[in-house]
Order: structure tokens, then C-alpha cells, then sequence
């Protein structure tokens, strides 16, 4: 499973940011690369009031200990 992580600041309010993640079941890290713009466009043109700040994919990491 890959996660494609990304930060979120209000555009208002510059200081104010959240972390936010969408998972995908059947992409490689290169794969989610590759199609992560048109996500995180879609993501903002539900979300106006925010901005990226910054993005990226990686494998999920599943904690067993938790």
C-alpha cells in the first residue's frame, strides 16, 4: 500500500497547516509520482481556502505494536 502524504496551510492564515494522507491499494511510489498532481488539485479544488505546501509517497508503514 502507498500513502501519498502531504501538507496543507490556509491561505488566509499561512501558520496554520495540517498533515493530510490519501492511500492507494494498487500503486508503486513511482506510480503515485506520477499521478499525484492531478490528486492534489482535485484535493484543493474541494479545499479552496488551503494551499500545498509540500507532498510526497511512500509506503504505508503499519505499526504492529500499536
Amino acid at each position: 500500500m502507498i500513502e501519498l502524504v502531504f501538507v496543507v496551510c490556509l491561505t488566509a492564515a499561512p501558520n496554520t497547516c495540517e498533515h493530510h494522507a490519501m492511500q492507494f491499494m494498487d500503486l508503486t511510489v513511482m506510480a503515485c509520482m506520477s499521478g499525484a498532481q492531478p490528486q492534489l488539485a482535485q484535493w484543493v479544488g474541494d479545499h479552496p481556502s488551503w494551499r500545498i505546501q509540500s507532498w510526497s509517497c511512500q509506503p504505508v508503514r503499519l505499526d504492529h505494536d500499536a
